[in-house]
């Protein structure tokens, strides 16, 4: 069973936006997905744990983007 989510609004600088957007699409992910993966490597690097849906840090993009997100063009 997946872990339970929380959807909530996010307003971003479109500069901002348009960063995570190109990254994501480098790194196969949807942005939604991008997002996820920084704020997880920020609280690892603070020594927080990220909660046990904690994705790999590899670069092994695809199975996280299949789990959060369906395409939605950007």
């Amino acid at each position: 069973m997946a872990a339970p989510r929380k959807a909530f609004l996010l307003r971003l600088d479109l500069g901002v936006y348009e960063e995570i957007r190109s990254l994501a699409a480098s790194e196969l992910r949807s942005v939604n997905g991008q997002i996820e993966y920084m704020i997880r490597q920020a609280l690892r690097k603070r020594g927080r744990t990220a909660g046990p849906s904690d994705v790999e840090t590899t670069g092994n993009a695809a199975p996280e983007r299949e789990r959060n997100e369906t395409p939605q063009g950007g």
